[in-house]
C-alpha cells in the first residue's frame, strides 16, 4: 500500500542530510519522520524516526540511531564547524510528514499550516479523512471538507486528544503482547478512531 520512497519532504541541506542518512537507517530497520536544522552558529540537526516494524521507538533505538547518523554525518561533513545532533521519537502529537502518517491516523484531529494561503486561509484544524501523494483531506469542526495540496503544507501535526492517547496506549500494550482495552480485531488500524 505504501511506496518504498514515502519520505518526508525536505529541501536544501535538510534534504541532503536525509538522503545521506536514509540508507543507513533503512538498513537498521528505521524510517525517517523528519529532519530539521535549528540554529546558525552551532546548528542542531534534529532527526525524528520511527521503527519500520511499527513498534514504539525507545531510548535504545534513539541511541543506536544517534551513533549511526553521527558516523554518517562525520563522513558527509555537511557543516564547516561544530554542530549538534538530536535524535527523538515523533511523540504522541507527532508531525505528519509522510502519506503513511496521514493514513495511519485517519479519524484523529490534526493541524496543517500552509506555506501559501489555500482558499483564503493558512491554518486548518480538522479530522483527518485520508491522504494520497498529492493531497490531504480534512473535515473542519463546522463540517467543511478540504483537500489540501501536500506540496504546500509547511508543517502539520496531530492534536493531543483523549482518543489519540487511548489509541497510543492500546498500541503500546499490543507491542508488549498485552491485551489492550477495547481491542477490536476488525479495526483496520490500531490508530483508527472508535466511535
Amino acid at each position: 500500500m505504501f511506496l518504498e520512497d514515502d519520505l518526508p519532504q525536505n529541501e536544501g541541506l535538510e534534504a541532503r542530510i536525509a538522503a545521506a542518512i536514509q540508507p543507513t537507517l533503512t538498513a537498521m530497520g528505521y524510517e525517517i519522520v523528519r529532519v530539521q536544522i535549528h540554529g546558525k552558529q552551532t546548528p542542531t540537526v534534529q532527526v525524528m524516526a520511527d521503527r519500520a516494524d511499527g513498534a514504539l521507538i525507545g531510548v535504545a533505538d534513539c541511541e543506536a540511531i544517534s551513533h549511526a547518523v553521527g558516523a554518517v554525518l562525520d563522513v558527509d561533513d555537511p557543516f564547516s564547524g561544530e554542530w549538534n545532533l538530536e535524535v527523538s521519537s515523533p511523540g504522541i502529537d507527532r508531525p505528519l510528514t509522510r502519506t503513511k502518517d496521514w493514513l495511519r491516523f485517519t479519524g484523529h484531529l490534526a493541524i496543517a499550516e500552509m506555506s501559501i494561503p489555500f482558499e483564503g486561509r493558512r491554518r486548518f484544524r480538522g479530522t483527518i479523512l485520508g491522504a494520497d501523494e498529492a493531497s490531504v483531506r480534512l473535515r473542519l469542526e463546522e463540517g467543511t471538507e478540504y483537500a489540501l495540496p501536500r506540496h504546500d503544507i509547511r508543517r502539520a501535526k496531530l492534536v493531543l486528544t483523549d482518543a489519540l492517547i487511548a489509541a497510543t496506549a492500546a498500541d503500546a500494550a499490543r507491542a508488549r503482547g498485552e491485551d489492550a482495552p477495547d481491542d477490536d480485531a476488525d479495526a483496520a488500524s490500531p490508530y483508527a478512531k472508535r466511535n
